[in-house]
């Protein structure tokens, strides 16, 4: 007579218990209802404080929580992924509040006769008047900038990545280090120095848009060597292997393969010039008149012009929109390059497909 093995009929689990996917929404709701009654019954009046309150509560109770139902190993899991949530939201915020407040302010005077007219002989403290000029100097200071920076920096990094080997690679690289974190009002008093109180070429955009690209060329050059170093080798190796020329392997090889991540790095440092002020304020000097000749007397650009509305407004509300108008404009005008990069580098991106 044979009998059956008993067996356990209770449910076995290797997981253990785990708090809801809807909790960190509800940790969050009662962090800021708790930061709220904090901040009414303490007397802040900053919502600022209250945010950082329902972020130090939200950590704190989300690690509680998670402690006493998940265990700690989880709980500090839980907490980290918290904590990213929280840098985030810090550095969202006064992005989106910027934002706001430029567009709610901006669009007050923003408009097809803001764009299309100039200063002119408009006073800063009357009403009327746009930005025509400083939209025509930003373009030519900015696109001559791009024209002396871009080659040399691309050059440059295809030298330092290709070619440069031994002390003298090491000494670019080390004084492309050292100008990436060089102060605009230096680049500004060099060119200042050199080009107007040495050589007497008097203040022009010209002049400012070498200042503008000595700021630029850095930035290409770090991007652009990046895109490069990305380059298989494989493909270089390849091309030699079937007797092309190094010079003819960068041009039809390695260059195309990386032409998006470079144009990419290109249109960011585009992005990073055209909001300077400093060389600007030292070396095109600003008019409230149209000049289309960049390299004769001087020239308006938009952060000039918001600089000199804000500074010589005498508290004239008419100024002050003209200067949050104006800062809208730039702002736009950045977004759209960064767009546009977005886009070369998605277009131009390698094809991973079959």
């Amino acid at each position: 007579m044979s009998t059956a093995p008993v067996t356990d009929k209770r449910p076995s689990s290797l997981r253990g218990a785990s708090l809801p996917k809807w909790s960190p929404w509800a940790i969050a709701a009662g962090a800021v209802a708790v930061a709220v009654g904090i901040g009414l019954g303490a007397g802040l009046d900053s919502k600022v404080q209250w945010g950082l309150i329902a972020a130090i509560l939200f950590v704190l109770g989300t690690y509680g929580i998670a402690a006493r139902v998940e265990g700690r190993r989880q709980a500090k899991d839980r907490v980290a992924t918290s904590l990213v949530w929280v840098c985030f939201l810090v550095a969202v915020v006064p992005l989106a509040s910027l934002i706001w407040e430029t567009v709610k302010r901006g669009t007050k005077v923003f408009d097809v006769y803001f764009l299309t007219h100039s200063m002119g002989v408009v006073a800063d403290t009357e009403t009327g008047g746009g930005i025509y000029h400083a939209i025509i100097g930003t373009l030519e200071q900015v696109g001559i900038a791009a024209l002396i920076a871009v080659p040399v920096g691309v050059l440059t990094a295809i030298y330092l990545v290709e070619y440069g080997r031994g002390k003298l690679a090491k000494a670019v690289t080390f004084f492309v280090d050292v100008m990436t974190g060089i102060p605009s009002i230096v680049a500004g008093l060099f060119v200042l120095s050199f080009w107007i109180l040495i050589l007497d070429m008097g203040y022009s955009g010209f002049a400012g848009s070498l200042a503008l690209s000595i700021l630029m060329m850095p930035v290409v050059v770090r991007s652009t060597e990046e895109m490069l170093k990305l380059v298989p080798n494989e493909l270089r190796e390849a091309s030699l292997a079937l007797g092309v020329p190094k010079w003819r392997t960068i041009i039809k090889v390695v260059l195309p393969t990386s032409i998006g991540g470079i144009t990419t790095g290109v249109m960011l440092a585009v992005a990073r010039i055209t909001g300077e002020t400093a060389p600007v304020l030292l070396l095109v000097w600003g008019t409230n008149f149209i000049n289309t000749n960049p390299f004769s007397d001087p020239q308006a650009s938009l952060p000039l012009y918001i600089y000199q509305q804000y500074a010589n407004s005498a508290g004239s509300g008419a100024a002050y929109d003209r200067a949050w108008a104006a800062a809208l404009a730039l702002i736009a005008f950045v977004m759209i390059l960064n767009l546009a990069a977005r886009g070369i580098a998605r277009w131009k991106a390698p094809k991973t497909g079959r």
